[in-house]
């Protein structure tokens, strides 16, 4: 769905949108939608900013992903709102460097006559997810030895370990 500069021009716009898993892609992530996403929310022109748009609202989806551990499927289910600004890019400067405050460093661009609904949702998934995707929290991984998840079966490999901060002190011929 492209939300419309131009539209927002005369009135806010509202969706309410559901996006069947593959719609959107998330191919490069080495993620996958295990249901369809749904968002509700509004986008509107706010007035006296040369453009500034901002828009808000909700989604739901349920994503999975290998786990880190044990390379088993982990689910993810989100549920999360968004409130975004984004600016035309003919906001930044070109010819120079320029500092952006905390603020500003909020607001995303946008090129053209509006944005792509599914690019938003794409983003705001990303950032939602953890940045270590596991299983869950209890989860054993694998056995280092063996090979083995250790949370389907338990294994009696054993790690030695070993403390050789000074192996290479003992190799000096003093």
């Amino acid at each position: 769905m492209f939300l419309s500069v131009k539209e927002m021009e005369v009135r806010k716009v509202r969706f309410d949108e559901t996006f069947a898993p593959g719609q959107i892609d998330f191919s490069g992530e080495d993620l996958d939608q295990g249901s369809p996403l749904h968002a509700v929310g509004s986008a509107e022109l706010l007035a006296n900013t040369g453009g500034e748009v901002r828009i808000r609202g909700c989604y739901t989806v349920e994503m999975t992903a290998e786990c880190d551990r044990c390379l088993g499927r982990a689910r993810f289910p989100l549920d999360a709102r968004f409130d975004l600004f984004y600016r035309p890019v003919s906001y930044i400067a070109r010819e120079e460097e320029v500092s952006i405050d905390e603020g500003e460093a909020e607001i995303g661009f946008y090129e053209g006559g509006g944005m792509e609904l599914e690019d938003l949702l794409r983003e705001q998934v990303l950032l939602a997810l953890p940045m270590q995707r596991v299983c869950s929290d209890v989860c054993k991984g694998i056995c280092a030895v063996c090979g083995k998840n250790r949370n389907e079966t338990d294994c009696d490999c054993k790690i030695a370990a070993t403390d050789d901060r000074w192996g290479a002190l003992r190799k000096l011929n003093l």
